[in-house]
């Protein structure tokens, strides 16, 4: 492909992008234009449905036409236990419109959207594919480039192929030795993001590298449980190499979709010799040797126990002997979702539960990540294991994990979760209270009645290294404002003094799915879970200012959307999740990174302890690229043109629909 070292990162995007010129590659940095393999959507497919119909200039006369049906794959999964006459009525138009373009439909109760990707084989070593979700980093499990993108992203590729994107920085995480008896994937990623917790791969892609067999020794249902929740550690994409032990699972799949797997279906699968076509061709899904990265990390598999994440936050993370000695007494347990949903998660569950009951006063809620893996569980046994023991079945789907259905955190009560988030209020309740951990762990839990550890573990320090490479970064010219772009902006500066207020903070899960909510009522439960009070301190025209990593989370819109119907002007971080960045621009919205000014204005209201602190007026020049308060000025990087060409315009749909007109004409 070229004599230039990349990372494998690197060389999908080179693969995938339509933009670049004979010879150019996709370095780190690099604005692209990507046509991905696949496109994923799931419930939130009934808000891509007019947004790419306003693209592509739908109308009866000339009802518009999906550019690929192969690339998008729809799959329900979130809200599934709602059976109300809207919510059915939404999927029956979903799947209406998946017919009518010739687009692979999977109903409520196939499964969670991520698990059929993987199965039906939609992923494959090597491929660039994206989800309207923010867990499709779970796809590099299978050496593929999963990302997530976002609704008016996965409008741009049904209306055109394509999208943009920015090839990240690339981290690599090097693993040492071997997992202990015990110690699966879900302990290494709560780890990372316990020891690793100040940003290190934050907007990163992630690469796994072997370091002395430990990754050949792990399954791949491990592998795509790290690579899952690599989302909630901060990165953008987390990337497993192309080995013998993924080699030998692609040839089982295809063997079990030739045998009947396989779903009705025109678009997914692969076969054997596809595999060996990819294993023969193997070296172009590895980084090359000598590949630059910002990051390095290292971590020894052998010196991992488990530990438990939380309460209500991933990055906190407490040893399993030191945890289980605290006696926590829970009231719920969640063995589900994406990240451990899987067979040998249940497996995993059963061999602890087997001729045990669940615990006086704790609802144990089961729930299998597709209905093939449940109906596998029943054939074998261990969903009679499960349910014997007292566990309460849900339908294969999200669920609980986003707040939707039966088995909700209430206030006041513990649980322990299986899921891969436990950010205040995702699950329920804000005053409630949720703990992360291994499907063993939480089996345990829910047996014992308080946190529990389901083998012997020694607590004992793991052993980890960081090293950190400064990346040339190309300079920054002045940037002109553009025509309709506003010059200046004035108002007050509220202070939300919070590093990684999620997006569940922002705008809660359980509003997402409502399709009829205005923007008026999404103004109003603004920033509910974070301070329910904020409708009331907060008026239009006030500037928000937060922390690092400010809409960490779900990738859902709504959570910069709602911001702009309140007549809040820009968000000024720290730092951002890329996908919220993401988000915000292709809905027309600004935000922007000032470091100084948020830790000076820290210090200046150090002493409100409200969780929304008024601040004095601020002004921020666009032209300048700075803001002042009083007599102090703080400079930010200038507003690129691409991204005040979304604002002038309204967001990206506005901009694509000019595009397409303009290629008709």
């Amino acid at each position: 492909m070229t004599s230039q070292k990349l990372t494998l990162v690197e060389k999908i995007a080179t693969r995938y992008a339509t933009s670049l010129g004979p010879g150019a590659v996709a370095r780190c940095g690099t604005f692209v234009m990507i046509r991905p393999r696949h496109i994923m959507t799931h419930d939130n497919t009934g808000a891509v449905m007019p947004k790419f119909r306003q693209m592509a200039g739908d109308s009866k006369e000339r009802p518009a036409k999906v550019r690929d049906p192969r690339q998008p794959v729809f799959a329900i999964d979130h809200d599934i236990q709602n059976l109300t006459p809207e919510n059915l009525g939404k999927y029956a138009k979903i799947e209406q419109f998946a017919r009518a373009q010739g687009i692979d439909f999977f109903p409520a109760g196939t499964g969670i959207a991520h698990q059929i990707m993987i199965e039906q084989g939609y992923v494959v070593p090597g491929a660039m594919v994206v989800g309207s979700d923010s867990h499709s980093n779970i796809y590099g499990g299978l050496s593929a480039l999963g990302t997530p993108v976002v609704r008016t992203d996965a409008a741009s590729v049904w209306a055109t192929g394509e999208t943009w994107w920015q090839v990240p920085p690339v981290a690599k995480v090097t693993f040492r030795g071997h997992l202990r008896p015990g110690v699966v994937g879900k302990d290494v990623i709560i780890a990372l993001c316990g020891l690793f917790s100040h940003d290190e791969v934050l907007n990163h892609a992630v690469e796994f590298v072997d370091g002395d067999g430990g990754i050949a020794a792990m399954s791949i249902d491990e592998r795509l449980s790290i690579a899952n929740m690599t989302t909630e550690w901060g990165a953008l994409a987390g990337v497993f190499p192309f080995d013998a032990t993924l080699l030998d699972w692609l040839l089982a799949r295809a063997d079990a979709l030739a045998d009947g797997d396989k779903i009705a279906t025109s678009h997914g699968g692969y076969t054997r010799a596809d595999v060996e076509g990819w294993w023969q061709s193997r070296r172009e899904f590895a980084a090359d040797p000598d590949a630059i990265y910002a990051i390095e990390l290292e971590l020894d598999l052998g010196t991992i126990v488990p530990h438990v994440a939380g309460p209500n936050d991933v990055r906190t993370i407490t040893s399993l002997p030191e945890i289980e000695a605290k006696g926590i007494r829970i009231h719920k347990a969640w063995l589900m979702s994406c990240v451990n949903g899987r067979y040998a998660d249940l497996v995993a569950a059963a061999d602890v539960v087997r001729g045990k009951r669940v615990a006086p006063g704790v609802e144990f809620y089961l729930a299998a990540a597709s209905a093939t893996i449940e109906r596998k569980a029943r054939e074998s046994g261990v969903w009679k294991t499960l349910t014997d023991a007292g566990a309460i079945e849900l339908p294969p789907g999200c669920g609980t994990c986003i707040g939707l259905g039966k088995g909700l955190i209430r206030k006041g009560e513990v649980g322990i979760s299986s899921t891969n988030r436990n950010f205040e209020g995702r699950m329920g309740d804000r005053e409630g209270l949720v703990y992360l951990a291994s499907p063993a762990v939480v089996a345990a839990s829910a047996i014992a009645g308080q946190i529990a550890s389901p083998y012997r573990f020694s607590a004992e320090a793991i052993r980890w290294s960081t090293r950190t490479i400064e990346l040339k970064q190309p300079e920054v010219g002045a940037v002109e404002v553009i025509d309709g772009f506003p010059p200046v902006v004035r108002g007050r500066a509220l202070l939300l003094d919070r590093d990684h207020l999620n997006t569940d903070g922002i705008f809660a899960g359980k509003h997402t799915y409502n399709d009829s909510i205005t923007p008026a009522e999404m103004a109003r439960v603004l920033f509910e879970n974070y301070d329910p009070s904020f409708a009331t301190t907060a008026r239009p025209g006030d500037i928000i200012v937060s922390g690092r990593n400010f809409g960490t989370g779900s990738s859902r819109e709504q959570a910069a959307t709602a911001l702009k119907h309140f007549g809040i002007p820009c968000v000024v971080a720290t730092s951002f999740s890329e996908t919220y960045k993401r988000n915000a621009f292709n809905n027309g919205f600004v935000v922007f990174e000032c470091p100084e000014f948020v830790e000076y204005l820290r210090s200046l209201l150090a002493g409100a302890t409200e969780a929304t602190r008024i601040g004095p007026e601020i002004t921020i020049d666009y032209r300048a690229s700075s803001i002042r308060c009083g007599d102090r000025t703080f400079p930010f990087a200038p507003l690129s043109p691409v991204a005040q060409e979304l604002v002038v315009a309204g967001g990206a749909e506005a901009v694509v629909s000019r595009r397409i007109a303009a290629q008709s004409h």
